[in-house]
């Protein structure tokens, strides 16, 4: 099993209290201190507006971020969990991708989804699609990145983009271009796109649920002629790890406490109360929940630290006791 770590960029309420000019350097110092250590990547998100609720705190851009930390750090991969489709031109976002991959020295990733929280898509006036107009633009962007970045030049038309012999010069580093990761459980679409064009996938870290997903994408392989055994499949995990139960419960209050004047209280709560347990617990449960999705093929886990931007010591012993028991 191989790791990456989301960097804090504001979007899950991640950097409140930290003044905004010191935002960078806090990103920038955990992006740096992960690209030394034992993570295969760092993970951005691709929103606008924070969650649970829209508010008026930071939430950095992701592509930006992108082409800063290939310039700060040298051997990590960098990716976004997920690019939605339909904030960017695709053939724009191959352009800009190609670039991040330039400066990186070849190690960006793309992370792709059709998107989903409605309150930024209308305020930045993208309108809110159907779900069905939303992943069908993910189908045609996927391609034509693909083809924009394998061939330098690309022309498309189709239902919802026209590209008419756009230049993506330079190409990306990567032979073929950026390793696709398809984001999203989507069983009709989202499951058959990455079936046919991903490298890896993400969805839901729930075992039971896990397992479903992948028999979904198998068939869908099947059915293409596609390789299901070439594809990654990974999940993403909140991380509250401490060595005694006690711990894992201060951990959290700290969180709590974070929030407490930044959102209602009732939001706190659930925020907090609401984390999911897939890895979270002392350093044997993390290992014990684990060790049951990646043995039921899960590659990758790409951790969510609540507490990075403000304490490192539940990453450093996630990497000390969790990393190796499970690499």
């Amino acid at each position: 099993m191989r790791f990456g770590l989301f960097i804090p960029q504001g979007w899950r309420m991640d950097l409140v209290g930290i003044e905004p000019e010191r935002h960078w350097a806090v990103m920038r110092d955990l992006a740096t201190y992960a690209d030394g250590g034992a993570w295969d990547s760092l993970w951005v998100y691709d929103h606008f507006h924070t969650v649970p609720l829209p508010s008026d705190e930071a939430t950095h851009e992701a592509w930006s971020l992108m082409s800063a930390y290939a310039a700060v750090t040298s051997r990590i991969k960098l990716g976004q969990m997920c690019t939605a489709m339909s904030y960017r031109n695709p053939v724009y976002l191959a352009k800009v991708a190609a670039t991040a991959d330039i400066i990186s020295g070849g190690r960006v990733q793309m992370g792709i989804g059709g998107g989903w929280y409605e309150h930024e898509w209308r305020a930045y006036g993208y309108g809110f699609p159907s779900a069905g107009v939303r992943l069908a633009r993910l189908d045609e962007g996927v391609r034509i990145m693909r083809d924009a970045w394998r061939d330098g030049r690309v022309s498309f038309d189709g239902r919802h983009y026209q590209v008419d012999g756009a230049i993506v010069a330079p190409k990306p580093l990567q032979p073929n271009g950026l390793p696709l990761w398809i984001a999203g459980g989507g069983e009709k679409v989202t499951l058959r796109i990455a079936a046919a064009y991903a490298q890896y996938t993400n969805f839901t870290p729930e075992p039971e649920a896990f397992a479903h997903k992948s028999q979904v994408l198998a068939e869908h392989c099947r059915k293409l002629g596609t390789d299901y055994d070439a594809i990654v499949r990974s999940a993403n995990f909140t991380a509250v790890v401490g060595a005694s139960e006690a711990e894992v419960d201060d951990r959290k209050q700290r969180v709590r406490g974070r929030l407490a004047g930044y959102v209602p209280d009732a939001v706190a709560d659930s925020m907090v109360g609401g984390m999911p347990d897939s890895a979270m617990g002392t350093t044997e449960q993390v290992i014990e929940r684990l060790t049951k999705v990646r043995d039921l093929g899960c590659e990758y886990a790409i951790c969510y630290f609540p507490e990075a931007a403000y304490d490192r010591s539940g990453i450093e012993l996630f990497e000390r006791e969790v990393i190796p028991a499970l690499s």
